[in-house]
């Protein structure tokens, strides 16, 4: 894949800037949202498996249509499709506070609204994924990569901050009022973005029909040992890691005695780590190889969570959980841009969608079986201990496969991009 225009207007220029604007203030409203939500479940709750099953059926969807929407973002002008998706997440959200207003919100809705919403996110990450190769030069996918993780992370650092604090004069329930208009401000911002998200304008209407589109998707994934092993390692990583994620609130308010404030900076925190590593992962980049920067930041985020799982002192947890989050995510940072160097850009949103398929197609299964785990055991701490043991052993093994040797494969597409890409326009 070549550089495309944006890199000769000056690296990130105008449009990615205005896109990047968006999707932060689209995030930070979003970590109301992430904060927010669980707290609300466990407030009329109180229960571990209920709080397993939201996560739970947020990632139904990606195994019920994430193949086709994927192939369908790669048919549509994903500019447009975007702009709708953010729009159509601002009514869905607000239904929550508009429910609960006239006292009608039920439990039930709050999974539909959940459910809906990872719809709707499904297609709009397809078409962000795909975006930002339209926007900057492939030299600077990483850096285009860290600052969009890097904002991303820090509205969530602020939001769960924010949200806590709202929380003193608000119901839970209205915070999520916030998240409604953030979606309505990116897609303002979505239209100021000139560049076609589109590389190929017109292949929409010549490629044939969405069954072989997924298929060619599928080929190109599993034909191909980086995309391959990627996306193994993360369905087995989100496997073990989803109940880390979604028993946050539980571990804070049973092991750490935490407060509702607290639990806010908690989330907070793992998003300050973030943006550390967000921010440092060009640099890191530089100085390490792919397999040594992405499967060693997993196996150290493996070794923080068993450390993590062993303190029950608030104030010690917090700086573990940043580091360990941040590391998590730097993996994901790193991944991400080697996906969008090596695929070509009118397959961007199906392989985006596939890959994400394949890793979190095991959330829910994962999420699920951990509330389970932890009612069964009462022991939130030794759920969270075993994750932390299992991940690391999970990113040690796979440095013995094609990503330990991702350089390799790297430099072998370098040295066929020609006939790669001629391949790549017609997709068999």
């Amino acid at each position: 894949m070549s550089s495309t225009g944006a890199a000769s207007a000056g690296r990130l220029g105008g449009d990615f800037w205005r896109f990047w604007a968006g999707q932060t203030i689209s995030n930070l409203g979003s970590s109301f949202t992430i904060f927010a939500l669980p707290l609300l479940v466990f407030k009329l709750t109180g229960s571990a498996f209920n709080l397993g099953l939201i996560t739970a059926v947020e990632f139904l969807p990606y195994l019920l249509f994430g193949l086709v929407l994927g192939a369908w973002v790669d048919r549509v002008d994903r500019k447009r499709m975007m702009i709708a998706t953010d729009l159509a997440r601002a009514a869905v959200i607000a239904s929550i506070p508009l429910l609960a207003a006239f006292d009608l919100l039920a439990l039930w809705w709050i999974y539909a609204v959940g459910f809906i919403s990872s719809v709707l996110k499904i297609c709009f990450d397809a078409g962000e994924f795909a975006a930002i190769p339209s926007l900057v030069g492939t030299d600077d996918l990483i850096k285009a990569n860290g600052r969009i993780q890097a904002s991303y992370s820090a509205a969530f650092f602020l939001g769960p901050l924010l949200a806590g604090g709202l929380l003193a004069v608000l119901p839970v329930q209205d915070v999520l009022v916030f998240d409604a208009l953030s979606f309505v401000v990116s897609a303002l911002m979505l239209v100021l973005v000139r560049r076609s998200f589109n590389a190929e304008s017109g292949r929409e209407k010549t490629m044939s029909g969405l069954r072989r589109d997924v298929v060619s998707g599928l080929r190109h994934v599993f034909g191909h040992p980086i995309l391959r092993n990627i996306s193994i390692m993360m369905a087995l990583i989100n496997f073990i890691y989803a109940t880390a994620q979604s028993q946050l609130v539980l571990f804070a308010k049973e092991r750490l005695g935490a407060d509702d404030s607290q639990v806010g900076f908690l989330y907070s925190a793992g998003s300050l780590g973030i943006v550390c590593l967000s921010l440092a992962a060009p640099l890191l980049r530089k100085r390490l190889s792919f397999s040594r920067a992405a499967l060693g930041a997993l196996m150290l985020d493996g070794m923080l969570l068993m450390v993590f799982a062993s303190i029950s002192s608030y104030p010690s947890a917090v700086p573990v959980w940043a580091l360990a989050t941040g590391a998590g995510i730097f993996f994901n940072i790193n991944t991400a841009s080697l996906r969008q160097a090596i695929v070509p850009n009118h397959m961007l949103g199906r392989i985006q969608s596939i890959s994400a398929v394949l890793a979190w197609s095991a959330i829910p299964a994962g999420s699920f079986l951990g509330g389970l785990a932890i009612e069964t055991t009462r022991n939130v701490a030794l759920v969270y201990g075993v994750i932390g043991a299992l991940v690391f052993l999970t990113a040690f093994a796979f440095c013995f496969t094609a990503l330990g040797r991702a350089e390799h494969y790297l430099a072998g597409e370098d040295a066929s991009a020609g006939s790669k890409s001629a391949t790549a326009e017609n997709p068999r």
